[in-house]
């Protein structure tokens, strides 16, 4: 108890010193609101810029995603690092930067009255893997893949810039079967957290291996004291997402689809025998629905799901490995599904030498029909593409010149 209480003082403290020495004290907002919204919006899009060493991305405005251009050459708001990870909530934007095993800022923008992206709050937290909403709350997970058994877990309010909750959980006695449980997102369904996880060794060069490669696990756990409730199993597809990438979403009408990518291994070989499948939990008795299973893998000729993107009105772009019965390589296939109906369209449009995708970190207007997705191309760089489910096409929209698209939000101003 004593160590619990001097760690939080020393993380007051080194809160209140960053906040104050990164920038004037009056640089930032705190009790900034959105009581004088105008009606309008703007989208942030982040991009790697070429070349460029100890940047990881520029954060920059467009004033839509359907056609144009931006560019990082002298534009934009710098991110140190050499990477960064994004989410949006509350009407702010976050930048976490990914310290390697060492703790990592938390930088909060908003947009001010005239549209222009300020910076909020600068404060640091542990490097996490998991950063998702939850009520008013961003919710960071650490996930440790070795040695220390407890992930920790910390309520940071999307408005006052600090943590205001924390707690842990072993992750060892979770999994319950010799590995380690390791969490690939969470995601808020009612009242409560649903956080998905791989059941990994963690030990023996072999970290992401498992002995139990045809099984799924979702933790439920309770918000906002997070503690865990019951662990929902299902052995008919392999775990749920995957690594830093969110496989589990709770659709308007309080519905709950995950998707599997079927890519468990064991020394560095896939071993998952069960497809590559999207899977329905029923909130109401939190356990894997019996009656539904969309096997991807099967109407799809053999391909399997790399990440997802909800539209609303249960319609999802798929990001599919490209090659059948395999999860290797960078050119990737997309397709439009409706998990309601259990549809199934290829997607046309997009280009052949894909380099680089979002996928976590791309933005729909939830209207069922359109998605807005990073491709960049060895050949023409990075464009937003518009994808739309109506029609499963998708063509250019916004062009980014001079950097690889890592992620596409909106802010309200």
């Amino acid at each position: 108890m004593i160590m619990k209480t001097l760690y939080k003082l020393l993380y007051v403290f080194a809160f209140l010193h960053i906040t104050a020495c990164d920038k004037p004290l009056e640089y930032f907002d705190i009790n900034d609101g959105d009581d004088h919204l105008t009606g309008k919006s703007k989208y942030v899009v982040t991009a790697t810029p070429v070349g460029t060493e100890g940047v990881a991305d520029y954060l920059l405005l467009a004033d839509n995603l359907e056609s144009g251009s931006i560019t990082t050459q002298g534009n934009g708001i710098e991110q140190d690092g050499s990477y960064r990870y994004y989410v949006t909530h509350k009407n702010r934007f976050f930048s976490m930067l990914y310290g390697q095993g060492n703790p990592g800022a938390v930088t909060t923008y908003r947009l001010d009255s005239l549209g222009h992206l300020v910076k909020v709050s600068n404060f640091q937290t542990e490097t996490v893997q998991v950063f998702a909403p939850a009520g008013d709350d961003v919710l960071l997970m650490k996930v440790p893949r070795s040695g220390n058994e407890f992930c920790q877990m910390y309520r940071v309010n999307a408005r006052q810039y600090s943590i205001v909750g924390e707690e842990q959980v072993n992750i060892v006695q979770l999994a319950g079967n010799g590995e380690r449980a390791h969490f690939t997102w969470a995601t808020q369904v009612g009242n409560k957290v649903y956080a998905p996880y791989m059941s990994i060794k963690g030990c023996c060069g072999d970290a992401f291996g498992t002995a139990f490669p045809d099984s799924s696990w979702v933790a439920v756990f309770s918000y906002p004291d997070l503690k865990v409730e019951k662990v929902i199993r299902d052995n008919r597809t392999s775990y749920i997402g995957a690594y830093f990438n969110n496989g589990l979403v709770e659709t308007e009408l309080g519905e709950v689809y995950a998707f599997s990518p079927a890519a468990a291994t064991n020394s560095s070989k896939v071993t998952t025998t069960n497809p590559s499948a999207i899977v329905k939990i029923n909130p109401s008795t939190e356990e894997f629905d019996q009656q539904y299973f969309f096997n991807i893998e099967k109407i799809s000729g053999g391909y399997h799901i790399d990440a997802w993107t909800y539209l609303g009105e249960n319609k999802f772009i798929l990001t599919m490995y490209p090659e059948p019965n395999s999860i290797d390589g960078l050119t990737r296939k997309f397709a439009v599904v409706d998990v309601a109906e259990q549809s199934f369209k290829w997607v046309s449009g997009t280009p052949d030498d894909i380099t680089s995708v979002t996928s976590i970190n791309n933005y729909a207007p939830m209207d069922g029909i359109t998605g807005y997705i990073g491709i960049t191309t060895a050949s023409e760089g990075s464009y937003v593409y518009v994808f739309d489910a109506n029609l499963a096409t998708a063509k250019k929209g916004l062009k980014v010149e001079g950097g690889t698209i890592t992620a596409i939000h909106k802010l309200n101003y």
